[in-house]
This record gives C-alpha cells, sequence and structure tokens, in this order.
C-alpha cells in the first residue's frame, strides 16, 4: 500500500504541472427547445483537429485545455436537427456554451416531428452509441411505452437479460446467462445493498420504474466500474434536476382476476431551478398497492430400489397476497461558479409484502407394490398448514415481509484548472428485511391412503374424505426475522488531458475506491404447545376455511382442503402461559444467524486515446484489496450451540482491461473488448457455520475459504444506426470463468474428512459411521460463450402516413455453458454440466404504433427453460421451465397535459413452472393469470 500511494502523488505532480499547460475550457449544456428536458448522450465536436466530447446524464459537456482563440462547435444527436455556434477562448477562462435543439428525424428526406415513444427511443440510443463500452440503455419514455410496473419488468426487454419471477413480478435478474450473484446493482453508481439474508442479489421489483430516468446496462466494465460484475452491472439513473419547472402525476387502477381484487397506482415529480438557476431540485414519489395472489403445486421426486422414479412429497398451495410498495427520492444541485457543482441525492424504497399461504402437504409417501414390483398405491402422512400473523396495524393476520432500501450520497464536480477536473462521491445505502410475529399452524394426519389420479408429468394426490376431527394438532409456532445490510462508500476521480498522438483526442482518468459493508442476519423461532391437549384436540374443533379447487389455476383435481381460518391463527395469545408453553426451537434459526464484514479497497488508472478519426481505444488496469471477518455458529445435535467460529480473510485482484471502438462512418460502431472481473462468494457461503443433525446423520456447513470467482470475458459488437432513431446489432461473447461455486453433496462423509476440513473443532464426529454432508466449493472452470442480435426501427420507409406510424422491437440472445470440476454426491467428476442460470435462447419481439396522439404496442417475451440449481446428480437437477409472456398497452393524448393508458400483462397466464430431472417430472407450477390497468398521466 505504501508504494501504491507513492506511485499515485508522484502521478498526481505529473499530472499537475501538465494540466498546468492548457489555455482554457469550453463548458455548456444541450437540452431540448421544446420540453427543455436534457439530452444526454450528445456528440459536441470542435472544428479543430479530432476534439470532440459527450454530454453527460445532465447533458452537460466539457472540453479541457483548449488553446485560445474562435472556435465552431457543433452538436449532432440522432433524432434532432445538428446546430453549430461559435465561441472565443481566452487563457485561463471558462467560456460557456450551451445548446437548444430541435426534434426531427429524417424520413424519405423529409423530417418527421417525433412522438414520445421516439423521443424516449432517440435519448437511449443516443446515449448507447457514444458510451466506450458495451452496453444498453432505456430511458424513462421508454418504460412508459412498455406496461413495465417495476425495474425488473423493464429490464426484461433488453438482449440478454432474464428475470427469475416472485409471485409473479420480475425479481432477479440473469444478464448473458449468469446467476443474479454474479452480476451487480447500483443506483446512480453507488451499490444497491441485498435485503435477503444469504445472498447478494437486489430484488429489482422493489423500486418502480416511475422512479427511474435511465437504466444502463453495462455488458463490459472499464477499470473505472467496481469489478465484481461478471454477467453485466445494472446502474439505475434517478431523475436530476429539470432545466425548468416540470410537473407530472399518473393515477391509475387495475384489475387481477385470480382473487378480484383491485389494484392502485400513483406517482408524482415536481422539479424547478431557483436563485437565477444556480439551484436546481425535484422530488418524486410512488405508490403502488396490489392485492393479488397465485395458485401452486410442488413435489419433490425420488426413484425407489427398483428404479421408478416417484414423487416422495407434494404440496397445494393457496397464496393471497397484498404488495404496497412507496418509493419517494430527491435531487438537488448548487452551482457554486462556472467551475464548481455540488449534487445531493436521496432516495427511500419501502414494500410491505403481506401474505397468507394455506399449504396441504403431503410427505413421507411410501409407494405400495404388486407381486411384479410395480407401483399400485401410495400411503402417506398429509399435513394442513395456516400462514399467517398477529392482527395489529402492520401484520393485518399475515405474514408480513417490511423490506426497505435506503440511499444517500453528496457529490461534487470540480474544474480545478483548465486541465484538470475531479469528482468525488460520498454514499450510505442500508437495505432491511423485517418479518415481525410470523405464525404458523400445522395440523397432520399420518399412515392414511392417498388418492391418486392425474398424469406422468405430475401426478395428483388428495386427502379427499378428510374426517377434520380424526387430523391433530401437530405445531405452533412465531417467528422473528431480521437481515440488515449497510455500505459506506467514497470515490474520489481525477480527468486530464494526456495524448500521445498530435492531433487526436486523450484523456488520463485515476482515482480510488472504499466500500465498507456490514451485514447481519438475526433470526428467531419458537414452538407453541397447548397447556392442555383439549383446547386445540383437532382440525374440525376450531374455526376453519376450505378450499374446494374451483377455479384453482393449475386445475381443478387439485383441492387444497380445510385449514386453520387466519383470523384464528391471529387470535391465539400465544403469550398467555396459562394457556400456551413457549419454547424456542434453535433448528429452525441457529445455524442462520451470522455477522459478516467487507472491507473494499480499489484503485484504478483509465486511459482513452484515439489512434486516428475512427479507432479509439481504452486501455485499464484496476486493483481491489478486499477483507472479509465472518462469525458464524458451531450447532451440535441440530440445537445446541456448542460456540461461534469466526474467519478472517483478505485477498488482492490485479484486473486489466482493453476495450477498442471503430467508428467507421457516423452511423457504423464497431466494438471490441477484453476485461476482468469477479464476483464475491454469497454472505451465507462465507459464514462459518457448522450444523450437525446427528439423528439424521447430517452435517451442513459454511466455506470461508471459498475463492472470489475470476472471470475473463471477451466480446465483440456492431452496431448500425439510423438517422430516424433506430439500430440494428449484432456481436458475440465468450467468458472464462475461474473458481465459480457450486454446493458440493457427499453422502460418504467420515470422520477423517471431516477432521481435514474442521481441524479447529475439538469434537468431531463419531467414527465408523457415514454422513450426508453439504458445502459450498469452488469448482475448477466454466467456458460461457454466445451471441445476439436486436433491431429496433420506425417503418418510415413503407408508404403512406398510416404504415409509417409502425415501429419494430425486437432481440434475440443464444448463450451456451459448460462447466468442469463439479463432483456428484457420490465424489466423481460430473461431465458436459451446465452453469445454472444459462438460458440458452432469449427472445424479445414486440410491434407499435404511433402518431401524435396515439400510441400502441403488443410486446413478446421468450426465455427457454435451463437448469437453476444443481443436485447431487443428474436425478437431483432443477430446471428452470421455459416461459412465454405477451403484454399489450397502449395511451391517447387528450389534451398537451394528460394522456388515458390501457395495460394488460401476463396474457398468456404464463406459469412459473420447475421441473426436475427431467421435463415430464414438474417439481413445481404457480399460476397468476393476467393483470390489467388503466390510468391517466399529466405532464405540465
Amino acid at each position: 500500500m505504501k508504494t501504491l500511494f507513492t506511485s499515485v502523488l508522484l502521478l498526481l505532480t505529473v499530472v499537475f504541472a501538465h494540466a498546468q499547460q492548457g489555455s482554457g475550457v469550453i463548458t455548456g449544456k444541450v437540452i431540448e427547445k421544446i420540453t427543455k428536458a436534457s439530452l444526454p448522450g450528445a456528440s459536441v465536436r470542435l472544428n479543430v483537429g479530432n476534439r470532440y466530447t459527450i454530454s453527460d446524464q445532465t447533458g452537460d459537456y466539457e472540453f479541457l485545455r483548449v488553446p485560445e482563440g474562435t472556435y465552431e462547435v457543433e452538436v449532432i444527436y440522432m433524432g434532432y436537427q445538428a446546430q453549430k455556434q461559435t465561441i472565443t477562448v481566452s487563457r485561463g477562462s471558462n467560456a460557456v456554451l450551451n445548446f437548444s435543439l430541435e426534434d426531427g428525424a429524417y424520413a424519405m428526406n423529409q423530417v418527421v416531428v417525433m412522438g414520445d415513444r421516439l423521443r424516449g427511443q432517440a435519448r437511449a440510443l443516443n446515449q448507447q452509441k457514444n458510451k466506450s463500452n458495451i452496453s444498453n440503455i432505456i430511458s424513462s419514455d421508454q418504460v412508459g411505452r412498455f406496461p413495465d410496473a417495476n425495474v425488473g419488468e423493464a429490464l426484461r426487454r433488453v438482449p440478454g437479460v432474464t428475470m427469475q419471477n416472485d409471485q409473479g413480478e420480475a425479481r432477479n435478474i440473469i444478464i448473458r446467462g449468469l446467476a443474479p450473484e454474479l452480476n451487480s446493482v447500483t443506483l446512480n453508481g453507488d451499490r444497491i445493498p441485498s435485503a435477503e439474508g444469504d445472498n447478494r442479489r437486489v430484488q429489482m421489483d422493489l423500486i418502480p420504474s416511475d422512479m427511474i430516468a435511465t437504466i444502463e446496462v453495462n455488458k463490459t466494465l472499464t477499470s473505472d466500474m467496481d469489478a465484481d460484475a461478471i454477467g453485466g452491472s445494472v446502474n439505475l439513473i434517478t431523475r436530476a434536476s429539470p432545466n425548468g419547472e416540470r410537473v407530472s402525476a399518473t393515477l391509475s387502477s387495475g384489475y387481477n382476476p385470480i382473487r378480484d381484487k383491485a389494484l392502485y397506482t400513483g406517482s408524482f415529480v415536481y422539479g424547478n431551478r431557483f436563485a437565477n438557476n444556480a439551484i436546481g431540485m425535484v422530488v418524486s414519489g410512488s405508490y403502488n398497492n396490489q392485492n393479488y395472489g397465485s395458485d401452486n403445486v410442488e413435489a419433490v421426486w425420488a426413484k425407489d430400489d427398483f428404479g421408478n422414479a416417484f414423487v416422495e412429497e407434494t404440496d397445494i398451495r393457496r397464496y393471497d397476497v397484498q404488495r404496497v410498495r412507496r418509493s419517494v427520492a430527491a435531487a438537488l444541485d448548487f452551482k457554486l461558479g462556472t467551475n464548481h457543482t455540488i449534487f445531493a441525492n436521496a432516495m427511500y424504497n419501502w414494500r410491505d409484502d403481506r401474505e397468507n399461504r394455506y399449504r396441504m402437504r403431503i410427505d413421507d409417501i411410501a409407494p405400495q407394490y404388486n407381486t411384479s414390483n410395480e407401483i399400485i398405491g401410495y400411503r402417506g402422512r398429509v399435513g394442513l398448514q395456516t400462514k399467517g400473523g398477529i392482527d395489529n396495524d402492520r401484520n393485518k393476520m399475515t405474514r408480513l415481509e417490511d423490506q426497505r432500501v435506503q440511499n444517500y450520497s453528496l457529490r461534487g464536480e470540480h474544474l480545478i484548472t483548465s486541465g484538470l477536473d475531479m469528482d468525488w462521491t460520498v454514499s450510505y445505502s442500508t437495505a432491511r428485511e423485517y418479518r415481525p410475529n410470523e405464525r404458523y399452524m400445522l395440523f397432520r394426519q399420518s399412515n392414511r391412503t392417498l388418492d391418486f389420479t392425474g398424469t406422468d408429468e405430475f401426478p395428483v394426490f388428495n386427502a379427499t374424505n378428510l374426517n377434520a376431527n380424526a387430523v391433530g394438532l401437530n405445531t405452533i409456532s412465531e417467528n422473528t426475522d431480521l437481515t440488515e445490510e449497510s455500505e459506506l462508500g467514497a470515490k474520489l476521480n481525477f480527468r486530464v488531458p494526456l495524448s500521445v498522438i498530435e492531433g487526436q483526442k486523450g484523456r488520463l482518468r485515476f482515482g480510488g475506491r472504499l466500500r465498507i459493508k456490514d451485514k447481519d442476519r438475526n433470526n428467531s423461532f419458537t414452538k407453541y404447545t397447548p397447556v392442555t391437549g383439549a383446547l386445540i384436540p383437532n382440525l374440525g374443533s376450531i374455526p376453519n376455511t376450505f378450499f374446494d379447487g374451483k377455479n384453482f389455476q393449475a386445475g381443478e383435481q387439485y383441492v387444497p382442503g380445510l385449514f386453520a381460518s387466519r383470523a384464528y391463527l391471529a387470535s391465539l395469545n400465544l403469550n398467555n402461559t396459562a394457556v400456551f408453553t413457549g419454547e424456542e426451537d434453535p433448528t429452525e434459526f441457529l445455524a442462520l444467524n451470522y455477522t459478516a464484514k467487507e472491507n473494499i479497497y480499489a484503485g484504478y488508472l483509465r486511459w482513452d486515446q484515439d489512434i486516428n478519426d475512427k479507432l479509439s481505444v481504452i486501455a485499464g488496469l484496476r486493483l481491489e484489496h478486499t477483507r472479509i471477518n465472518y462469525t458464524g455458529n458451531i450447532i451440535e445435535d441440530e440445537e445446541d450451540l456448542a460456540g461461534t467460529r469466526t474467519s478472517k480473510n483478505n485477498y488482492t485482484d490485479l484486473l486489466p482491461s482493453v476495450t477498442l471502438k471503430y467508428q467507421a462512418n457516423d452511423d457504423l460502431v464497431f466494438r471490441g473488448a477484453f476485461t476482468t472481473a469477479l464476483a464475491r462468494p454469497n454472505y451465507y457461503a462465507l459464514t462459518p457455520f457448522v450444523g450437525i443433525i446427528a439423528g439424521d446423520e447430517e452435517i451442513a456447513a459454511g466455506n470461508p475459504n471459498l475463492d472470489a470467482t475470476y472471470a475473463y470475458n471477451f466480446d465483440l459488437m456492431a452496431e448500425q444506426y439510423f438517422k430516424s432513431v433506430g439500430l440494428i446489432s449484432g456481436g458475440v461473447f465468450y467468458k472464462k470463468l475461474k473458481n465459480f461455486i457450486y454446493t458440493y453433496a457427499d453422502r460418504a462423509y467420515t470422520t477423517s474428512k471431516f477432521a481435514n476440513d474442521f481441524p479447529d473443532l475439538a469434537n468431531p464426529i463419531p467414527a465408523g459411521e457415514q454422513w450426508a454432508f453439504q458445502q459450498d466449493r469452488n469448482g475448477e472452470s466454466v467456458n460461457v460463450y454466445g451471441f445476439e442480435v436486436a433491431a429496433q426501427r420506425q417503418l418510415d420507409f413503407l408508404p403512406g402516413k398510416f404504415l409509417r406510424g409502425f415501429g419494430v422491437y425486437a432481440n434475440y440472445t443464444f448463450t451456451k455453458s459448460k462447466a468442469k470440476g463439479i463432483a456428484n454426491s457420490d465424489g466423481d467428476l460430473r461431465e458436459n454440466i451446465t452453469l445454472p442460470g444459462t438460458a440458452p435462447h432469449m427472445l424479445n419481439a414486440s410491434l407499435s404504433w404511433e402518431n401524435s396522439r396515439f400510441s400502441a404496442r403488443l410486446s413478446a417475451n421468450y426465455t427457454a427453460a435451463y437448469i437453476d440449481e444443481l443436485g447431487g446428480d443428474a436425478f437431483g437437477d432443477a430446471y428452470y421451465d421455459k416461459q412465454f409472456f405477451l403484454d399489450a398497452n397502449a395511451s391517447v393524448k387528450v389534451s398537451k397535459v394528460a394522456r388515458f393508458f390501457a395495460e394488460a400483462t401476463n396474457l398468456t397466464n404464463q406459469p412459473l413452472r420447475y421441473y426436475q430431472g427431467t421435463v415430464n417430472q414438474t417439481r413445481q407450477m404457480e399460476y397468476y393469470r393476467p393483470r390489467y390497468n388503466l390510468g391517466v398521466k399529466f405532464d405540465f
């Protein structure tokens, strides 16, 4: 570190000396003439040499160290008319030159005024075209043209991106076939912490789409970006202060037929500038209230001694769900003269997820055989469980999952001299998931004959003709779970002109990064028993609810059955010791609780150099040093806390990168990149816990010795842009992952293996026995490769005004992977294993029509089946089945400030389906039905 510090000081001395040679600076802003909206991604060029720059997210641009003289400055923005102005630069001065562009897309040599959809598409494509790395951009206007309620739904439209759903909403992001843990999510460049208890996933359905101005999906990294994004980095950019007063509001209501409930949404935006434009502010808020649910069937498959596959456990589940999202954000900027600006941003997202679940589980299923060893029937145990919570203003008789994510940042941009600028950021983010007073009530009946029907794809077990008086109380429980994560971040960046080729643009960037992360999970779980068994003798003696299977989306042959009512469960006074006795159940939480601390220190160099007026290169080097400190529990006999284990580790990663960009002409761009990236293991995987279940001869353990996954990435991309605001692109990619992480299982784990893996533990497992052992471990390597193609264009070449109103948007991605070094449950290496999350085919397509008043779009999304979780062998592997979604939306402008819109999502009633081993062995299928929404939007 001392050598690094000395090198940085030397570099700063050279840079400052070099920067003082500059003469002057040109700065300014590029905005739209009518709406006054900032235009990010504009190409701004001087008429001397190959001098150009790109406007940032707020439309600002700058030229450093411009010699004294008079220059012509030109701004080019796809979909807008180019504009030129003249400016004179004096030594040591900051010459300010602003541009106000008129929109107009060129079609058949005529200027066509753009509608709202094309205007949003123009903003996104201009940014994408002028980005230095390979990326995809979605603007807020584009999001508004799709029926996407949250950020995850909007990301589903991006080439190479697929989403995993929760309760019918897109939640976890997969980029180019790489799992959510291998991708990163940032808010205005700052990392968003995870509210999940055991992993690093950011729930994309937590943030409403109307709170975001731009979504950047960076598929290749440059050295000034955080390195932990092997698949890609998603940057969510909130609204910046406008260039004048802006007022916007949206109100809508909808309907979900699965539970015959209404949906409500409202949002607002207000922004303005004050004090002679020196102070800007924008505040926004969003409220979304959805009452809906899902119908779900699940199963676990096994093989008997004769090789027959059968269902050994099955569930029929009914979910009643309410999700309430609230989000508020504010952004302020303070211009301290022409050379200094301070920015402040804040965002608060709060979601209440309330759920009642009614689950009939049939487990301990035992096949009955004839003399030919053929299965002729089944016997098993029936369990009927109600999931809910206490009755208060927060839980409302439901399981409440209270999730909150907050982000606060302060940023400064400073022009130090005419040849050096600096920016800095300090940020603080928190994420929390709190589940208070969550209750379960289970009734069981064992060793009963099961009614069996159905197909090979999914056998149907029902406990019909159930005698409620014969189903006795098994357990009543209440738990409170709390997971919290915080991250304190800081950045410092410098930029100076530095070119080794006369007449060509060159820039040197360098800086540092600090991230301090803390994570804590603290769960509790208590079982309650009535003081007298006569209090709750059986299911038939208490208030109950019966679901007969009518309109059950998986099929009316599935009958959920009879359950304790949620009101009865909520009414129980479990703290009354005269009625109930409570006892903590450590088996439910001891192994789960942990604390984690991570400190990440990074420094980088990035050099941008134009070779000529067509070819440019970015060479970068990033150094990241990670220090971790984790504490987990040691559990013996499943429930005895034998102590804690603490593990400390540190490692350093050197991450080089090279990016090439070849501008063949104004509209054709070729890109190539070699980059490196990493993915740190999940929090819980690193926790040094050891859980020993003696009765079942099972051991589960964390692995603090896990290495971070390191990746080498190669990308090639070609992009053809159209002046009429469109794009055709195609590219290939290859990733080589080292030390990828998978779940290792050993069914023949012995005392000697235990002593080797855990030499610090004094009490090994008993000798002479073979245990079942599970732990996350590093595999050898994975190869991931594929290609993607995309097209979006207004069909302005068609004859007639009506046909020219059509537009198309389509993309397709192919991905394939092969993993090495994965051991099966018998210790042998598996062959031809696919990396979990690698969907081989992903397709988006939409057809739109728009004029000055009306717009409509039909959108489709398809993802092929892919392996989601590795089992101990091929039979135990879990697959995420193929999905096809069809959505539609339309809007009509009724005045200058008002627009009515209608939306319909999931018109195909696409279920979430998993299967185990082979496609005909259904592991889960969950249905949500379509959703419909009507509303009005005001924009002043």
